[in-house]
């Protein structure tokens, strides 16, 4: 009997083990990432060929940054033209100083994942910009010291993920930004001339008002100085005019006490 009895506790835990088994999920294997095609790696070799860099976003982001400004050689549209295979990749692309074009700017439209744009100090015009409109996923956009106007900067309004938009030493005017902000509420330009504009007032008040007390204050410590002298000069006068009755009155006293003495001999 005891050893039946053993046999159908074991049986018992061999069937509880085999449920919980069951029960328990399965982990999940973590997902790789997915390899880059033959046409994706030509292009990067273009690019460091060419001296840019390249560098993946994040350890678990397989996006690209990719940065020309660095590059010792001429950068332009022919540079540009070989970043197409990597649309669906490029999270980044510097191209600040570079010699790109308006037509190199056509074939930026092509790079859908593209987050962050940098453009500063090129030769790119409003023409260019148009094609900008393409990048729905961009973000952050850098035109500093280029020749965009109000035209450039209003055909983005309708990207809808666009953040910020850098137009320090552009053309783009007051103006073309109130048109630009009621069209897109979301984007920021930076520098918001408007903004800019109330807060040198606020501030040029700021500043009007605490002159205004500074002499408003100045001039009440001037009376109040004035008045001290006074009260210290008036003291003065006083204890002199003071010091001055003393002596008379004790040169009196001592004067009329020889007469009396000067009597006192007579008799």
């Amino acid at each position: 009997m005891r050893r039946l009895s053993l046999i159908f506790t074991l049986l018992a835990a061999v069937s509880s083990n085999m449920l919980f088994a069951e029960d328990k999920p399965k982990e999940e294997k973590p997902k790789e990432a997915p390899k880059a095609t033959q046409a994706e790696l030509d292009a990067i070799a273009a690019v460091k060929k060419a001296g840019g860099a390249v560098l993946q976003v994040a350890q678990n982001d397989t996006r690209l940054d990719i940065a020309f400004h660095l590059a010792d050689g001429k950068i332009g549209d022919e540079q540009v033209a070989t970043l197409k295979p990597l649309g669906n990749v490029i999270y980044s692309l510097n191209l600040r100083g570079t010699e790109v074009t308006d037509k190199g700017l056509e074939q930026l439209k092509e790079l859908k994942s593209l987050v962050r744009l940098h453009l500063e100090r090129t030769k790119i015009t409003d023409a260019g910009m148009a094609h900008l409109a393409a990048l729905e996923n961009l973000e952050y956009l850098n035109l500093y010291g280029t020749e965009t106007t109000d035209a450039g900067v209003q055909s983005l309004a309708g990207l809808k993920k666009l953040k910020r938009v850098y137009v320090w030493q552009t053309k783009v005017t007051e103006e073309g930004q109130a048109k630009f902000k009621a069209a897109n509420t979301t984007a920021q330009l930076v520098p918001d001339i408007a903004l800019d504009k109330k807060r040198a007032e606020i501030e040029a008040k700021r500043k009007a008002e605490a002159e205004v007390k500074a002499k408003e204050e100045e001039a009440k410590k001037k009376i109040e100085d004035e008045k001290k002298k006074a009260e210290e000069a008036k003291k003065k006068a006083d204890e002199e005019a003071k010091k001055k009755a003393d002596e008379e009155a004790k040169k009196k006293a001592e004067e009329d006490k020889k007469k009396d003495e000067k009597k006192e001999d007579k008799k």
